[in-house]
């Protein structure tokens, strides 16, 4: 499988990348013109995109089997970012996963994507964006899924012993989430074929009951 990975010059795109490419998958990085790469991903297939130029993105996508969304909107002052980069840049990769053959879709979103009151939404109603962007997905033929972590931090040490909690939809709020292992759940969410059609919530904690995405995703069922 050939896997394109957009925003993957970014704190979690990379992290995305490393872990794609433990797990053996041929990797395209899709990164902006002024972007900077980890040392050791420098070697990988790169593509220079912008998300408001469609043709840079059929491009890139041309012959990728999947196709993994860690773009997103910083915190800023400018508060046209979050509805340029995780709404209508959600949208314009979606249309050119479709154009481009690609049939596999994971966008990393947000915990409590789609809330009008929450603090961060003081960003340019970010999360509500976000919501719009997860819908450009919802509303396609492809094979998607959304993760939808929570608050994120750098942690790498200790996560051996550190467990992803995976949850439906609007189910956490507050917890967090190192983003190594919102890079795992991502790719665990490629050979999980239950995962498809999801809205998937990630943290972790030590205290969590080590499960398998797919076993969680069974739980979910049970607990309709």
């Amino acid at each position: 499988m050939k896997i394109a990975i957009s925003g993957a010059s970014g704190k979690t795109g990379y992290r995305v990348a490393e872990e794609a490419l433990e797990k053996g998958y041929d990797v395209r990085l899709l990164i902006r013109s002024n972007s900077k790469l980890p040392e050791n991903l420098c070697d990988c297939e790169q593509y220079i995109i912008s998300l408001t130029d469609k043709s840079t993105l059929d491009k890139a996508l041309k012959g990728c089997d999947a196709l993994i969304i860690a773009t997103g909107a910083k915190p800023s002052f400018d508060l046209t970012g979050p509805a340029r980069i995780d709404a209508l840049g959600v949208q314009k990769q979606v249309e050119s996963s479709l154009h481009s053959g690609v049939k596999r879709l994971i966008l990393v979103s947000s915990l409590c994507a789609g809330r009008w009151w929450h603090p961060l939404n003081l960003f340019g109603l970010i999360l509500i964006w976000k919501r719009i962007g997860e819908k450009s997905l919802e509303n396609s033929t492809l094979d998607w899924t959304v993760i939808r972590p929570g608050g994120l931090n750098e942690k790498e040490e200790g996560l051996n012993n550190e467990f992803v909690h995976f949850t439906g939809p609007d189910q956490q709020e507050d917890a967090y989430i190192p983003r190594r292992l919102v890079a795992r759940s991502c790719i665990e969410a490629l050979i999980t074929p239950n995962s498809i059609g999801r809205i998937i919530e990630v943290t972790s904690s030590p205290d969590t009951k080590p499960i398998s995405m797919k076993e969680a995703i069974e739980g979910f069922k049970i607990n309709l």
